[in-house]
């Protein structure tokens, strides 16, 4: 979007006070507080921990070490879905190719699910479609499916991750590092900013944002799954994604679709990474939800 209608729209929905929060430049680290305002008064409440970063009709603001990368754990799912939209592009309503699944994938999933990941069943010869596997991967958050559709579109996974960082250094997110397309791997890692990027990419797919704005599907073997992110359907959160693992901490992907007085739509893009509390902790999605609220108080 050009500077100029940046300019022209940000006049219109009168946003000078969010504006003056969000600050246009991520390139050094911004640290910043909870509730930290600044000296307008007017506050963005980031937290206190890990990083975090926002953008709003394409302004942006970030806090915390975000020149420094991290693990993101399952947040990866977003590229690995865009990366396999990329190379087998889908129009609302298609299901796509067939997927088979292989003997060595239904063990591997059997290993894995001993091992605690996050997984849902499949079996050797089960066939599901790339829409039906899209929809496994990101609402349940299968790390088996992920590797699946890795090795469907590329041949292996390694090969698949390849394709990942090319796609991403596209994107310009140039502290961003793919080692594999579940976010199992710590050598996967990446800054909110950069994931931000992604973010705003993945939601322009209406395939894409169409899975993550689901609450559950059916798939094959596995019945109903549900999204991993409650936030969904409520308080104009349509996406993105969740992630957990102990050296990630709590993560996560969210957008939002808000309205301003004029009856214009808004688009809200956010991530947190490195955010305390455990897989069952519902921190993270308090604080995404009053990033939101902050935004929507000021269009």
């Amino acid at each position: 979007m050009h500077t100029s209608t940046l300019r022209r729209r940000a006049a219109r929905w009168g946003t000078a006070a969010l504006l003056a929060a969000l600050p246009a430049v991520l390139a050094a680290p911004v640290h910043a507080t909870a509730g930290r305002a600044d000296g307008n008064g007017n506050g963005i409440p980031f937290p206190p921990n890990g990083q975090a970063a926002l953008a709003v009709d394409g302004h942006r603001a970030a806090s915390g070490p975000v020149g420094t990368p991290q693990p993101i754990a399952s947040v990866t799912k977003i590229m690995t879905a865009y990366q396999v939209l990329l190379d087998h592009p889908l129009r609302p309503g298609d299901q796509g190719p067939t997927i088979t699944v292989s003997a060595s994938e239904a063990a591997a999933y059997r290993a894995a699910r001993r091992g605690g990941e996050s997984v849902i069943p499949v079996a050797a010869g089960e066939r599901i479609t790339e829409h039906k596997a899209l929809e496994a991967m990101l609402l349940p958050s299968a790390n088996d499916i992920a590797r699946l559709l890795a090795r469907w579109d590329a041949g292996s996974v390694g090969g698949f991750a390849a394709r990942m960082n090319a796609t991403a250094a596209g994107l310009g997110m140039s502290r961003t590092h793919y080692a594999d397309p579940a976010g199992v791997d710590t050598g996967t890692v990446s800054t909110a900013p950069d994931q931000l990027l992604l973010d705003q990419a993945a939601m322009a797919n209406p395939v894409l944002a169409g899975v993550v704005g689901e609450r559950s599907a059916t798939v094959p073997a596995a019945g109903t799954v549900h999204t991993s992110n409650p936030l969904v359907g409520t308080g104009g959160f349509i996406g993105t994604k969740t992630g957990w693992t102990t050296p990630a901490g709590q993560c996560l992907m969210f957008t939002a679709r808000e309205t301003d007085r004029r009856g214009d739509v808004h688009m809200v893009y956010g991530v947190l990474l490195g955010q305390p509390g455990g897989p069952k902790s519902g921190a993270v999605f308090t604080t995404a939800a009053r990033m939101v609220r902050a935004a929507r108080a000021r269009l």
